[in-house]
């Protein structure tokens, strides 16, 4: 195995513990209440998209996978690279939702965003059921045009991994999808770097207010609004920069129709990257996760040292 594919899939390998780990907090907060907080739906919505995702990244996974003949290859190749695809498309749409909730929390008063937010904490779930079937045919050309790589009935392959590739599709429907899926993703990182851009700006403003009347910059609710600051602009500068690399490069390799295998392991890690830090900022972030942490530990240890 080569040095970056080691890299990638130790990346890959903490980032599934760490979006688990995710995911069992908020299935655990979400059983302890009636009305679930639409923070903690869209954020185990997106650990478990994740969690999903990682186990389809072609090229980390076992070569007997995709050569044993117990099942088709094409099958395999289809399902494997369709599910990866999809999971990244309701990646960006949940992740814009989370930033889409975290700005309305954040509103002034008599603010129209009061209005937004009641009419979003009420359909959150159906706005979350909504991404699937627009992922689902927005990814639905791989079902079409994924093949095995041993597949020798087609000429002109694009080998995206050593094993599956995508066959040649007709101008005008290759034009059509290329078309959706730059329009979602520019529009999705557009609304949530707005959002997040007007956070930054009404947590400034708090922050300005409350060291003029503290007449001190040690004030303990302006150090939390600068954290919260600065976790905003951390979490969506990472977002927009890993989203719009893969962009880059999944737009020039489907117009050049080519793949180079380094720059496939690149795109592979900027998104890796983006799902592997958000549930670590979110962990380090999020009180309640670390207090179950340490209740956890120090169950642990009662119990070995008992």
């Amino acid at each position: 195995m080569s040095s970056n594919m080691r890299l990638l899939f130790n990346i890959l390998h903490y980032s599934t513990f760490t979006n688990t780990l995710c995911l069992f907090f908020h299935i655990f907060t979400l059983l302890q209440h009636h009305k679930p907080e639409p923070h903690d739906l869209i954020s185990c919505h997106l650990a478990f998209i994740h969690v999903v995702m990682f186990p389809t990244v072609l090229d980390v996974l076992p070569p007997d996978v995709l050569e044993s003949p117990h099942l088709g290859n094409d099958f395999k190749c289809k399902s494997l690279f369709y599910i990866n695809r999809v999971m990244r498309g309701l990646s960006i749409c949940t992740t814009c939702l989370l930033s889409v909730h975290q700005a309305s929390t954040i509103r002034p008063s008599n603010c129209w965003l009061a209005r937004f937010k009641h009419k979003f904490t009420n359909n959150i779930v159906s706005v979350i059921f909504l991404f699937c079937p627009l992922n689902f045919s927005l990814c639905s050309s791989i079902i079409l045009f994924t093949v095995a790589s041993s597949n020798m009935c087609h000429t002109n392959l694009l080998q995206v991994i050593k094993y599956c590739s995508l066959s040649p599709m007709n101008s005008i429907i290759r034009a059509v999808f290329f078309t959706l899926t730059i329009s979602r993703n520019f529009f999705l990182v557009g609304i949530t770097l707005l959002s997040s851009v007007y956070m930054v700006i009404i947590l400034s403003r708090h922050q300005r207010r409350s060291q003029h009347l503290h007449s001190t910059n040690l004030s303990p609710r302006s150090s939390l609004e600068k954290k919260a600051t600065q976790t905003i602009l951390l979490l969506v500068s990472l977002f927009v920069v890993m989203y719009l690399v893969d962009l880059l490069i999944s737009s020039a390799s489907t117009l050049l129709w080519t793949y180079n295998p380094v720059i496939l392991n690149v795109q592979n890690l900027v998104v890796s990257v983006y799902a592997t830090v958000a549930p670590l900022v979110q962990i380090s972030s999020d009180k309640r996760i670390g207090d179950t942490l340490q209740n956890m530990q120090s169950g642990c240890y009662k119990l070995f040292t008992s």
